[in-house]
């Protein structure tokens, strides 16, 4: 008589081996990917916050250096004021990006304030002192670098959001979103709002 318990081993073993096999197979078939591209999505869309961030806080500093050489810009140096406070006065996290309309109204503000930045750049372009400043110098060295950086973060963030709603468009990964994760949404992008809009203003003199 054949003692069935010496096939409970050798059974486990299979089992394993076989569920070992699922999961590298799963794995293959991008069953992790709509995580994956959602956490992509959120890494980048922080470092576009941290660099619009990075360029509000520069603005009080760069109105106070023009207005020390050009009080009678009033009007620019006031746009320029209300614009950041504007920029800075939407909620922006994580939900932002399940909600078109506050990232329309994000990209929006900070459209204002980049306009508003480049006509108090081109402002100060009538004032030699003001030009040759060294305050304003690296002012002025501190934006151009910064404005590079925001180009940059929203360039990564446009993309990420393209592979990550393509991923839960498109087979397999479609499946998965259906079946697994059904409660990430379809994530919202930029979009340029005017012609050029896209790109960083020119602060070189």
């Amino acid at each position: 008589m054949v003692n069935s318990s010496a096939f409970l081993p050798r059974r486990a073993g299979v089992r394993l081996s076989v569920l070992a096999f699922l999961a590298l197979l799963l794995t293959g078939c991008g069953i992790n990917n709509i995580p994956t591209y959602d956490e992509q999505v959120k890494a980048a869309w922080s470092q576009v916050e941290n660099q619009y961030q990075r360029r509000a806080d520069l603005v009080p500093n760069l109105v106070e250096t023009v207005k020390g050489f050009a009080t009678q810009e009033r009007e620019t140096l006031t746009a320029v004021i209300e614009a950041r406070s504007r920029a800075t006065s939407i909620q922006v996290d994580e939900s932002i990006l399940n909600d078109p309309k506050r990232l329309q109204q994000f990209q929006q503000a900070q459209g204002e304030l980049s306009s508003a930045l480049s006509r108090l750049m081109a402002v100060s372009e009538r004032y030699p002192d003001l030009k040759s400043n060294q305050n304003f110098l690296a002012l002025q060295s501190q934006l151009e670098g910064t404005e590079n950086r925001i180009a940059v973060a929203r360039r990564d963030f446009i993309q990420a959001v393209e592979r990550y709603n393509t991923e839960i468009r498109t087979f397999p990964g479609r499946l998965w979103h259906s079946f697994l994760y059904s409660d990430l949404e379809l994530r919202s992008n930029f979009e340029a709002t005017s012609p050029g809009a896209e790109n960083p203003p020119q602060v070189e003199f």
